[in-house]
């Protein structure tokens, strides 16, 4: 079976680039490139034009990776989004991820790790990058809420779970919470040991994944 992906990024040469690549792998194939979520938008007008998967760049002029994958999580919740970029930061995997994206990879990725995360996407929901450490992930995808009531959390750590997924610092976190930084730090590493994270960003992505936050 051949699955089909659309390519969103201004930069001409790199859509071009990845098209080049993505034809040369056998299960995928490339339906059209655009350069930004604006033009995708236009494009998923007609039924022949929807994708299985879109591979989407963050930074865009017009309507960027952010936006797009909310309203694709909102209008097309079929579509897989694997988010392309230059950044490696938590915040844009969080917000990301929080936007339906369902995969990230850096743009240096080699092209056998593409071929990869593309068959991984396909066959198991999702694909992050080793960085974001696969067994927060993996852990992640399986949970269920069967898995949630075997945990118990305090009031406070449920509050805390819910600043996760923001831009906020420990510090700023803990003047929302009227505690201090340490007080809040103890929460994180309770968190941590409870649900066997190592990562804010697989509280984050816990938080999102299981209800803390409204999306």
């Amino acid at each position: 079976m051949t699955y089909t992906i659309s390519i969103v990024d201004d930069h001409i040469l790199i859509a071009k680039a990845l098209s080049g690549i993505i034809e040369n792998f056998k299960q995928f194939e490339v339906l059209y490139e655009c350069e930004n979520g604006k033009v995708l938008q236009e494009k998923l007008q007609l039924k022949k034009n929807i994708p299985d998967i879109v591979l989407l760049d963050i930074s865009m002029p017009v309507m960027d990776g952010f936006a797009t994958a909310q309203w694709l999580k909102e209008t097309h919740p079929e579509i897989l989004i694997m988010a392309l970029s230059m950044q490696d930061d938590e915040q844009s995997l969080i917000k990301m991820i929080r936007g339906g994206a369902k995969g990230y990879l850096l743009k240096n990725v080699h092209p056998a790790e593409l071929e990869k995360a593309l068959n991984g996407l396909i066959k198991n929901g999702s694909y992050y990058p080793d960085w974001a450490t696969s067994k927060v992930f993996n852990s992640l995808s399986t949970a269920t809420a069967t898995n949630i009531k075997t945990v118990n959390f305090t009031e406070r750590e449920k509050e805390f779970l819910q600043y996760t997924v923001t831009e906020m610092s420990y510090k700023e976190i803990a003047e929302k919470m009227f505690c201090s930084p340490r007080t809040v730090e103890s929460y994180r590493d309770s968190l941590f040991e409870k649900l066997e994270l190592k990562t804010r960003v697989g509280l984050a992505v816990y938080a999102i994944k299981n209800g803390f936050v409204a999306e």
